[in-house]
Protein backbone atom coordinates (compact mmCIF):
# COMPACT_ATOMS: atom_id res chain seq x y z
CA UNK A 1 0.00 0.00 0.00
CA UNK A 2 2.94 2.48 0.53
CA UNK A 3 5.85 2.33 -0.73
CA UNK A 4 9.68 1.19 0.87
CA UNK A 5 10.78 4.48 2.78
CA UNK A 6 7.68 5.59 3.26
CA UNK A 7 6.54 7.47 6.95
CA UNK A 8 3.59 4.55 7.13
CA UNK A 9 5.49 1.44 6.03
CA UNK A 10 5.88 0.28 9.30
CA UNK A 11 2.32 1.38 10.80
CA UNK A 12 0.33 -1.45 11.79
CA UNK A 13 -2.51 -2.01 9.44
CA UNK A 14 -6.02 -2.99 10.55
CA UNK A 15 -9.55 -4.26 9.00
CA UNK A 16 -12.86 -3.64 9.44
CA UNK A 17 -15.61 -5.43 8.35
CA UNK A 18 -19.15 -3.28 7.44
CA UNK A 19 -22.36 -4.65 8.08
CA UNK A 20 -22.69 -5.79 4.46
CA UNK A 21 -19.43 -7.73 4.73
CA UNK A 22 -17.48 -5.38 2.75
CA UNK A 23 -13.53 -5.48 4.38
CA UNK A 24 -11.96 -2.52 4.60
CA UNK A 25 -8.32 -2.47 5.49
CA UNK A 26 -6.92 0.77 7.13
CA UNK A 27 -3.40 1.89 9.13
CA UNK A 28 -3.69 2.86 12.95
CA UNK A 29 -2.22 6.17 13.66
CA UNK A 30 1.21 7.63 13.36
CA UNK A 31 3.05 8.61 16.52
CA UNK A 32 6.09 10.83 15.44
CA UNK A 33 8.73 8.75 17.13
CA UNK A 34 11.95 9.81 18.63
CA UNK A 35 14.10 11.49 16.06
CA UNK A 36 17.38 12.33 16.63
CA UNK A 37 19.20 15.28 14.82
CA UNK A 38 22.86 16.13 14.70
CA UNK A 39 22.53 18.90 11.72
CA UNK A 40 21.38 22.52 11.99
CA UNK A 41 19.70 24.27 9.08
CA UNK A 42 19.11 28.14 9.43
CA UNK A 43 15.71 28.88 7.69
CA UNK A 44 15.74 31.80 4.64
CA UNK A 45 13.13 33.26 3.17
CA UNK A 46 11.29 31.09 0.85
CA UNK A 47 12.60 27.80 1.62
CA UNK A 48 10.53 24.51 1.31
CA UNK A 49 11.28 21.28 3.70
CA UNK A 50 11.01 19.14 0.10
CA UNK A 51 13.98 21.69 -1.06
CA UNK A 52 15.61 20.74 2.04
CA UNK A 53 15.38 17.16 2.02
CA UNK A 54 16.65 17.12 -1.35
CA UNK A 55 19.82 18.93 -0.21
CA UNK A 56 20.42 17.05 2.75
CA UNK A 57 18.97 13.79 1.51
CA UNK A 58 19.04 14.00 -2.46
CA UNK A 59 15.25 12.95 -1.91
CA UNK A 60 12.80 15.42 -1.71
CA UNK A 61 10.02 12.66 -0.45
CA UNK A 62 11.65 12.53 2.94
CA UNK A 63 11.06 15.89 3.91
CA UNK A 64 9.22 14.14 6.59
CA UNK A 65 12.46 12.72 8.26
CA UNK A 66 12.75 16.84 8.88
CA UNK A 67 9.06 17.40 10.03
CA UNK A 68 9.29 14.58 12.68
CA UNK A 69 12.89 15.50 13.97
CA UNK A 70 11.48 18.99 15.09
CA UNK A 71 7.77 17.50 16.19
CA UNK A 72 5.59 19.10 13.94
CA UNK A 73 2.44 18.14 12.27
CA UNK A 74 2.25 20.44 9.63
CA UNK A 75 5.30 21.44 7.90
CA UNK A 76 4.78 25.49 7.28
CA UNK A 77 4.91 25.16 11.01
CA UNK A 78 9.16 25.12 10.87
CA UNK A 79 9.18 27.36 8.01
CA UNK A 80 9.47 30.74 10.03
CA UNK A 81 12.30 32.89 8.44
CA UNK A 82 15.39 31.78 10.70
CA UNK A 83 14.40 29.89 12.99
CA UNK A 84 17.06 26.69 13.62
CA UNK A 85 16.02 23.34 12.41
CA UNK A 86 16.80 20.12 12.82
CA UNK A 87 17.93 17.91 10.29
CA UNK A 88 18.54 14.17 11.18
CA UNK A 89 19.80 11.42 9.33
CA UNK A 90 17.88 10.51 6.52
CA UNK A 91 17.39 6.73 7.87
CA UNK A 92 16.67 6.20 11.37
Amino acid sequence: MFFKGSRYEHVPEHTFTDPSGRVIRYKTARFIPDTPAFIGHRVVDGERLDHLAWQHYRDPERFWRIGDANRALWPPDLLQEAAILLIPPSEG
